[in-house]
């Protein structure tokens, strides 16, 4: 005997279903903190064999004891190297964000020239950005003003912001970083040549362990944190980040920071 055949909801139904259920109960102070304990404690305890597996999968692909072999073994030796540190950064990002929610970051903020941090920032960067064929170009390099601020947060946050830039830009398309004095404070903008992305997208980009359903954080590797990581900066360092976007139109990222 046949079975009868059941009826599927309609899919506004199933929509209105899904987004009923993934509401989630806003977390008391008491489990923030129990969550951000244990991602610190979660975090520590991977770095070790983490760097366990960095530390002996580079003797391996150095051939440091002697020939592998079989070639393959070296190859296999390079991509467990480069996945552990992509997982390390990973951890690493994760602890940054515990410490920062929970104010627990020493941070040192003084007068800081902007043209000698975005120097460090596009010579640890240039690897990354030759690979792409993208330019980077400093407008007006010679009257980059100077910010308080502290030194390692700002190269943090500029160079989240240009590899996020960089990473989003059509291969051989531009990144434009410009900065000037408004006020007290220094404005720092990043653009880009990307698809840009829905406005109303934007807030969620800036939240941890979040990701938007655009292309933006879906279509790339890694956790989405760095832009969590920069707000959460700017705000340590009496500033403050935000993103103006539109399809077609790329991302500009402004960076507020006290002026030295």
């Amino acid at each position: 005997m046949n079975q009868p055949v059941r009826k599927l909801p309609p899919p506004d139904f199933i929509q209105a279903a899904v987004q009923q259920t993934s509401v989630v109960t806003p977390l008391t102070s008491t489990e923030e903190e129990r969550k951000r304990t244990f991602l610190r404690m979660a975090s520590h305890e991977l770095r070790t064999p983490l760097n366990s597996i960095l530390g002996f999968s580079e003797i391996i692909e150095s051939e440091m004891f002697g020939p592998l072999g079989a070639p393959q073994y070296k190859e296999y030796a390079a991509i467990i190297h480069a996945s552990g540190a992509r997982m390390l950064r990973l951890v690493n990002q994760i602890l940054e964000i515990a410490r920062l929610e929970a104010q627990a970051v020493s941070l040192n903020p003084r007068a800081e020239p902007l043209d000698s941090a975005l120097r460090d920032v596009l010579e640890s960067l240039k690897g990354e950005i030759s690979a792409r064929k993208i330019t980077v170009t400093v407008l007006e390099p010679e009257y980059l003003p100077s910010v308080t601020a502290d030194p390692r947060g700002l190269r943090t946050v500029l160079t989240n912001l240009i590899q996020n830039a960089a990473c989003f830009s059509p291969e051989g398309g531009e990144v434009r970083v410009s900065a000037d004095t408004v006020g007290r404070g220094v404005e720092i903008m990043i653009e880009d040549d990307g698809p840009g992305i829905d406005r109303e997208e934007l807030p969620r980009l800036m939240k941890p362990f979040e990701q938007g359903e655009n292309v933006l954080t879906r279509h790339t590797e890694g956790a989405g944190l760095g832009l969590s990581i920069c707000d959460l900066l700017c705000r340590a360092m009496s500033g403050r980040l935000t993103l103006q976007s539109q399809p077609g139109r790329g991302v500009t990222a402004r960076v507020k920071l006290p002026s030295a």
